[in-house]
């Protein structure tokens, strides 16, 4: 059995579940069928399992060193980036014309699965690359493409968003790194970024940093900040290196996890000689920035769930042989110990390990799906979903992603705390998701505050349309319909909370209407999970998919409705009746 992801799982989510094959009517996807797209998730588990998996906890061991001069990474590091650029990965969704395999997102999400969960940390490299290539891609110019997208795509030139400031954090509106217009046409880029994944290396022979910066005499706040291509190397018009660009290494960060990717701080300009080229129109650039930070989201969220399933397989495959102790109904000491997973309340947090990480994947192919729909299909209606579902897409699988981990540690015993067993390294990089790419707080404010509201809550029909579909297909079933009206009732619940908070925004008190918004996400979250479980337990009870498996899909989508979905009663009650507990809370109290 596969440490990375259960085979039969993900060709039920692809072929069963999301349908991908009925993706090849679009005509950008025409020239596929199901054969090639078995033959790129083939090469990518290959190359993951190969290049990514042996050196996961080598890196995690031996991270990063900078002596001042250059940043060395374990070798393995660059190997498997050297394997996975010339599969043509790195473009793998961009058009033939620019060397891209013309791939559906939801593909293309199903391989990034393999390689997020042998080996996040290296994975992070190319993924950051992809994103900062397809901002580049979409908004630059002409010029801009030539001059930097082919190296980006093969993998001879790194890429990187630069956003952090050491006193900024998450308000980017109050960021102060500075870009002055030069007579040459580029402009003058000076301050200081931190936390920046990849920022330096010795991978690649350049990075391409995408910085966030504000253009002097610009308006204050959001509506002034510009975005800048700031190469490490500038770079030639024919593609070779010249001077190196004033983009300084001032130190690597030392996480708790996700080790083996730099997390860096730089200093842009420190000799007032850092060349940045704009990329699109001034003042503009958060907007275009939102591309690749909302690409990043769905991405964190896929980190999240797949090492939350590294996880989960795992401790599975310990538990079905680690023989210890005996059934309650056994009084005979000198009987067999049986394995673990006979004991009921190992079965309880393999079963909820299980709702989260297959539920997480599920949301994530779900957005992914979308994203294929919105860009492919044109289908706008997709698009208004996925821009509502994205909170919930990063911020699900970031916080029970880590859970899963927790409770995948506990199920191995001792044995799950030390480094010999690969789970406690899943925890500590797990760790690091739910504040990737947007804290829960930001990420509930973002949805409570804005999202649920667009075209007048557009979204919200759109998604209570298809869950309704579903509860419609799934109650024919016998074995689904006592779940489905429990569903239902919590449904209802979800429903009468969104017109409460919505009627308080509306009548102006945004302060009280938001200081439970990270409650709302999560029963969101949970009401968005429960309707993929009875998606999955419906869908697999149509398909010929193994008795087990679908088995496995039945008792799972119970579990998660009675025991984990029901909770959104009590999130309900504080939320309706617009709880000021800690909206009250003053800090001289604490």
């Amino acid at each position: 059995m596969s440490t990375l992801i259960n085979h039969t799982d993900l060709e039920f989510l692809l072929y069963d579940l999301f349908d991908a094959n009925s993706l090849t009517r679009l005509p950008q996807y025409q020239d596929h069928d199901q054969t090639t797209f078995d033959a790129v998730l083939a090469t990518a588990e290959q190359i993951a399992t190969q290049y990514f998996l042996p050196h996961n906890a080598k890196a995690d061991a031996q991270e990063p060193q900078f002596d001042g001069q250059q940043v060395t990474t374990v070798p393995e590091v660059k190997q498997a980036w050297r394997h996975f650029s010339e599969a043509g990965l790195l473009c793998a969704r961009h058009h033939y014309s620019d060397g891209g395999m013309q791939l559906p997102a939801l593909i293309h999400s199903a391989c990034s699965a393999f390689f997020m969960a042998a080996n996040p940390a290296t994975a992070g490299y190319p993924f950051l690359t992809s994103a900062a290539a397809n901002v580049i891609h979409t908004f630059g110019n002409a010029e801009q493409k030539a001059r930097y997208l082919s190296h980006m795509f093969q993998g001879r030139f790194a890429g990187t968003m630069a956003l952090t400031e050491p006193d900024v954090g998450s308000s980017l509106g109050d960021l102060s790194t500075r870009a002055t217009p030069h007579s040459d046409g580029s402009y003058r880029i000076h301050g200081q970024k931190m936390y920046i994944s990849g920022g330096d290396q010795d991978i690649t022979d350049n990075i391409i940093h995408l910085v966030l910066a504000r253009i002097e005499g610009a308006p204050v706040g959001v509506k002034g900040i510009s975005l800048f291509i700031v190469p490490k190397f500038r770079v030639h018009e024919d593609g070779s290196l010249g001077q190196p660009n004033d983009v300084q290494l001032a130190g690597l960060l030392h996480k708790m996890g996700y080790r083996g990717t730099t997390s860096t701080v730089l200093n842009f300009g420190e000799q007032g000689d850092c060349q940045g080229w704009l990329l699109g129109e001034p003042h503009k650039g958060l907007s275009y920035m939102f591309k690749m930070m909302n690409e990043a989201r769905i991405g964190v969220g896929l980190g999240a769930a797949m090492i939350g399933y590294r996880g989960y397989l795992e401790s599975l495959n310990y538990a079905r042989q680690r023989p210890q102790g005996r059934l309650p109904t056994e009084r005979d000491a000198n009987s067999p110990a049986v394995n673990i997973i006979q004991h009921t309340d190992v079965k309880r947090m393999l079963l909820a390990q299980k709702s989260y990480v297959e539920g997480s994947l599920a949301l994530c192919l779900l957005a992914a799906r979308l994203v294929d729909e919105s860009e492919a299909g044109g289908d706008s209606d997709s698009a208004l979903l996925l821009d509502l579902l994205t909170p919930v897409v990063k911020s699900y699988p970031s916080y029970y992603g880590p859970r899963a981990n927790d409770l995948a540690i506990q199920v191995l015993g001792g044995s799950g705390y030390i480094r010999e067993y690969p789970v406690e390294q899943c925890y500590r990089d797990n760790r690091l998701n739910p504040i990737h790419e947007g804290t829960h707080g930001i990420q509930s404010l973002d949805l409570l505050g804005r999202k649920l509201w667009q075209q007048q809550g557009k979204g919200q029909q759109l998604l209570l349309a298809r869950i309704r579909d579903t509860l419609a297909r799934a109650s024919e079933h016998p074995e689904l319909k006592p779940l489905c009206q429990q569903y239902e009732q919590h449904l209802d619940t979800l429903v009468r909370t969104t017109m409460t908070l919505g009627n308080t925004l509306q009548q102006g008190e945004l302060e009280l209407g938001l200081a439970n918004s990270a409650l709302y996400l999560d029963m969101m979250g949970r009401c968005v999970i429960g309707w993929l479980w009875l998606d999955m337990a419906h869908t697999a009870l149509q398909s010929s998919r193994p008795r087990d498996f679908v088995n496995g899909k039945l008792q799972t989508a119970q579990y998660f409705i009675r025991w984990e979905l029901g909770e959104i009663e009590h999130q309900a009650k504080l939320l309706i009746e617009l709880d000021r507990t800690c909206l009250d809370m003053q800090a001289a109290w604490f």
